[in-house]
């Protein structure tokens, strides 16, 4: 394919070697970069924040390293503007079509580009406070708000977020378009399914309030009271609590499990990534009851592979999973039909397997990056389009 198409992604992380590696929204931009690269279009990818400046040449892409200012309370705003007038060189430069950036804090408030800017809805701050139901700085909700008036379109990864997005922006005349995250299905690959650790439930994501874990322990007691000998792994960084001011959720988690289920609990934090497939083909049943969410990568993840998933029923989840027969969907709060559907499937083999095949077919459908990429590149086409 050749497109003639130069796109530049603004990214505060970036899983490249580089910079080291990163789940969410780095993990997603990458995945669409490196087949965007593949379809013979020119990327440029700004990771700003970083210690240093430097700049990598790769094929097709361009990776620049943009060093943080240091300085005074006004720093923010210097930050953006020499970020700003970097990347508009680079433009003018390297005919970059198209810029796109995160929702998240408005990195692109202040700021004014050469090209038409995207911002692509991966879940702002405004976002999360919504769903979390808490008040937001009105700082964070100022910057998000003059990011997103100063954008040309937008992306969303699921339907629900972009819902969402529009309503507490009050977005008017512009385009939202829905285009799911994508995984490289040929690097979640699991051919023995049926080979398993039995009764393990495995939580991968950071261990965060809004990621539902608190709600585990629970959970986790009324499965035992059936499966005695299940046992809980849980995989991702620990985090702050916003509401009671701990600075460890996991602290906090264990003072919520009895002292006979904590020695069945297994948490250990940061792992690579490839560790964290081979947790997920172990599983028996992977678990994310999260309050908050756009899509969740891992949850597709674990269904690629192959597993049986019981997720959050809330709104973006419904466009991932289809109830009782890819996955099963609950609320978080709901612990006894949550415990439920866990034991449905540490109780029957043949169901875990059954899921687990219609869950892969269900990702293949619907989140190829084959697929996804394409629906990018016409996005971003359309756009310049318009602007002929």
């Amino acid at each position: 394919m050749n497109t003639n198409l130069h796109v530049g992604y603004i990214v505060s992380h970036y899983p490249h070697k580089a910079f080291g590696h990163d789940g969410g929204i780095g993990t997603s931009v990458y995945t669409l970069v490196e087949k965007l690269r593949k379809s013979n279009v020119q990327v440029s990818v700004f990771v700003y924040g970083q210690k240093e400046s430097f700049v990598i040449e790769e094929e097709n892409v361009t990776l620049y390293s943009l060093e943080n200012r240091k300085g005074n309370f006004f720093n923010f705003y210097f930050n953006r503007k020499k970020i700003e007038k970097f990347i508009n060189g680079i433009i003018a430069d390297k005919k970059i079509d198209i810029i796109e950036a995160p929702d998240w804090t408005g990195i692109t408030a202040f700021m004014y580009f050469l090209v038409p800017l995207i911002i692509r809805f991966h879940g702002s701050d405004a976002y999360f406070c919504y769903l979390d139901n808490r008040k937001q700085k009105l700082k964070n909700f100022w910057f998000e708000s003059l990011a997103i008036k100063g954008a040309e379109a937008f992306i969303a990864p699921t339907k629900f977020a972009g819902d969402v997005s529009k309503k507490l922006f009050k977005i008017k005349n512009k385009e939202i378009k829905t285009i799911h995250y994508g995984l490289d299905l040929k690097n979640f690959e699991n051919e023995t399914p049926e080979i398993f650790e039995k009764d393990l439930i495995l939580y991968a994501g950071t261990l965060i309030r809004k990621k539902g874990v608190l709600e585990l322990p629970e959970i986790f007691s009324k499965v035992k009271n059936d499966f005695p000998n299940a046992k809980l792994v849980l995989i991702g960084g620990d985090s702050s609590d916003i509401k009671t001011g701990s600075k460890s959720t996991w602290e906090l988690m264990k003072t919520l499990f009895s002292k006979d289920n904590l020695k069945d609990v297994n948490y250990l934090g940061r792992i690579p990534y490839n560790e964290i497939q081979n947790y997920i083909k172990k599983a028996n049943v992977c678990v994310f009851p999260t309050f908050a969410e756009t899509l969740g990568m891992v949850t597709i993840e674990s269904m690629a592979m192959k597993k049986s998933v019981v997720n959050s029923d809330i709104g973006w989840s419904k466009e991932l999973i289809l109830d009782k027969k890819n996955g099963f969907l609950v609320h978080p709060s709901n612990h006894d039909l949550y415990a439920e559907r866990i034991k449905q499937i540490l109780d029957n083999n043949v169901l875990a397997e059954n899921i687990g095949k219609s869950a892969r077919e269900y990702v293949e459908e619907k989140f190829d990056i084959n697929k996804l990429v394409l629906e990018n590149i016409n996005f971003y086409q359309n756009i310049l389009n318009q602007k002929k």
